[in-house]
């Protein structure tokens, strides 16, 4: 192999494992549930369609977004392992209005409220099972 080939290559390589490691640096939260301050804005939100009185998890989704499946089928197990719990889905580009009042800049975007419609947590991504059982059994009680 030339010198110049080998160069080129070893650029190639560098320049591969920046990306990598900027990629992981912007993802690293995807997915993960965040505790909210707890605002009760679901009543202020009519789009939302919050159930009274009963826990809810609502995503955010669009037509055009693949990993938004994803998020379906995990809100779904959890939803039918916990029948207490609401499934609520918003097409963002159906619902803008709520996207924007909750500050939803990317898609999936995943929030539990408890039943007095305050939000409890929010993720950007595709949230674990585990993780999202875990934040609502709580609000079950």
């Amino acid at each position: 192999m030339s010198a110049s080939l080998q160069v080129v290559v070893g650029v190639l390589v560098a320049a591969l494992g920046v990306a990598l490691v900027v990629g992981r640096i912007l993802t690293r939260r995807q997915g993960v549930l965040r505790h909210s301050d707890g605002a009760a804005v679901g009543a202020a939100i009519p789009e939302l369609e919050l159930p009274p009185g009963k826990p809810a998890i609502v995503h955010f989704s669009a037509e055009w977004c693949g990993p938004c499946a994803g998020v379906r089928r995990v809100v779904d197990d959890v939803c039918a392992e916990l029948p207490a719990v609401a499934h609520v889905e918003i097409d963002m580009d159906t619902h803008p209005s709520a996207a924007r009042a909750l500050s939803v800049m990317s898609l999936p975007t995943t929030f539990v409220f408890d039943g007095e419609g305050r939000q409890r947590y929010r993720t950007s991504g595709v949230p674990k099972a585990v993780d999202l059982r875990s934040a609502v059994e709580p609000l079950l009680a």
